[in-house]
């Protein structure tokens, strides 16, 4: 319990129920959390394995039975759900200017939920085409142009992406002046939502932040087999990013700025709730001002699936010096990690730890290099100045480390620490001196869902589970 965590109270007129079930469908796990909301605590919790090859509710059932061996058979007046098996949402983002349109249409899928499979900007070619296609991604997401600008980049891509065969939907998010081309170009499977970027510089994603949540309910879940899951559930299913970065959002408006990692087996994914505004009368921001609760999903940062594309980035030498690793140890460890993919390995791995905990810090130094903004000297006719581009989170107070890699390290503090500035960080805007919190009870997807309904207890219980490290 972390005593210092002080707030207002969310105020809420939400109806109380005695027992909710709150259920966090994963790739590899089934999380089930209960909590008694008249006695405000969790009072059970359980996981089992995710089964998504055959029916997502026999692990379900499973993770339940489990759960009932600790609390007993209660009833559950509400059942709240958020799900990312099979990888959740896969998206294609396509804007006019990397640092503008192609920038914005990014933050809107990555806060909605979605991972951004790949980002493109300006013309789609034949090559473009064709990779998207490969990838098959659940929804390609087309902006490009401010209200009454540039349309011409938005028709071209529309009518390349009409020739792009597969199962996917199309979000248009770009300059309205063009709808009614568009319109003509993709008559099946659009959706026509506000510009991500009405105006330049101006951010607008809560519009496709909606619209990627429908398109999740009304036709991912079912794709994936979470249909049956959704008729026993009293709310929709939300993707599982969508549900912690609520519980984040909540959380900052009531103890301050904060950052939060999910370190996956695929992803890193990285929670900032902070205004990120240039700190300083000299430093004036170049490029869009990034929105106050934003998320970024690192493809390429995770623990197995991904770690190959993570060990590329880090040269084998370095890391094996840098953390002080037995070389011979980490050759092997790196081959059953192949071998164990999508489960956990059986045996005797206990000396492997700090070859896993290297790794882990690995990846949050690399996503947090990328989700932080950056601060650069120049020179103008007045003197010296800075331009700043992305957040300055260099004043954030608490930094939440939560996911399986982090929550069962033996040194969760070493590989957290990676996420704070130090004097070879130059340029980045990094917190300086955050309080580090350790989301032992992985109960962060669970109380994004509790807020839904029950707001004060969502944050009264993060502030009891997660301990200061």
């Amino acid at each position: 319990m972390i005593n210092s965590m002080q707030g207002a109270a969310c105020e809420t007129n939400a109806p109380k129920a005695r027992n909710v079930l709150l259920c966090d469908i994963g790739s590899t796990y089934t999380k089930l959390t209960a909590v008694d909301i008249e006695k405000g605590k969790i009072i059970g919790f359980s996981k089992s394995y995710t089964t998504i090859e055959d029916d997502v509710t026999i692990g379900y059932n499973k993770a339940l039975e489990l759960l009932k061996d600790q609390t007993g058979e209660i009833h559950f007046a509400k059942k709240l759900c958020a799900s990312s098996a099979a990888g959740g949402l896969k998206i294609i983002s396509s804007g006019l200017v990397p640092d503008l349109t192609a920038k914005a249409s990014r933050l809107a899928s990555a806060s909605a939920g979605g991972k951004v499979i790949k980002t493109y900007s300006y013309e789609l070619t034949e090559d473009d085409a064709k990779n998207i296609e490969s990838e098959n991604p659940d929804i390609i997401l087309l902006s490009g142009g401010i209200d009454g600008g540039n349309k011409e980049v938005l028709l071209h891509n529309a009518t390349m992406v009409s020739k792009i065969s597969g199962n996917f939907h199309v979000i248009v998010a770009g300059n309205k002046s063009a709808k009614d081309d568009v319109a003509k170009i993709l008559s099946q499977n659009v959706v026509f939502t506000e510009n991500v970027m009405p105006e330049f510089g101006v951010l607008n994603i809560e519009p496709v932040k909606e619209v990627i949540r429908k398109l999740f309910i009304e036709n991912i879940v079912s794709a994936k087999g979470l249909d049956s899951i959704q008729k026993i559930m009293d709310m929709e299913i939300i993707p599982t990013p969508l549900a912690v970065l609520e519980a984040c959002e909540i959380l900052g408006k009531n103890i301050g700025e904060i950052m939060a990692y999910d370190l996956g087996g695929a992803t890193t994914d990285v929670y900032s709730i902070a205004d990120g505004s240039p700190k300083t009368i000299d430093c004036f921001m170049n490029g869009l001002q990034e929105p106050y609760a934003k998320r970024t999903v690192e493809g390429d940062l995770g623990m197995r699936y991904s770690m190959e594309a993570l060990l590329e980035q880090t040269e084998t030498e370095n890391l094996i010096r840098g953390y002080q690793l037995n070389e011979p140890d980490y050759h092997k460890w790196i081959r059953i990690c192949r071998e164990y993919k999508g489960t956990l390995p059986t045996g005797d791995f206990e000396k492997y730890h700090t070859i896993d905990e290297a790794i882990a810090s690995e990846a949050i130094k690399i996503s947090t290099n990328r989700h932080v903004g950056t601060k650069k000297k120049v020179m103008t006719l007045a003197g010296e100045a800075f331009l700043q581009e992305g957040k300055d989170l260099t004043g954030i107070k608490y930094i939440i480390g939560s996911g399986g890699a982090i929550i069962n390290a033996r040194n969760p503090q070493k590989i957290l620490q990676k996420a704070i500035y130090t004097p070879s960080d130059a340029e980045l805007l990094k917190p300086l001196k955050p309080t580090l919190l350790l989301d032992e009870s992985n109960c962060m997807c669970a109380m994004g869902l509790l807020s839904r309904i029950e707001p004060n207890l969502a944050v009264q219980l993060m502030k009891e589970n997660f301990k200061e490290i």
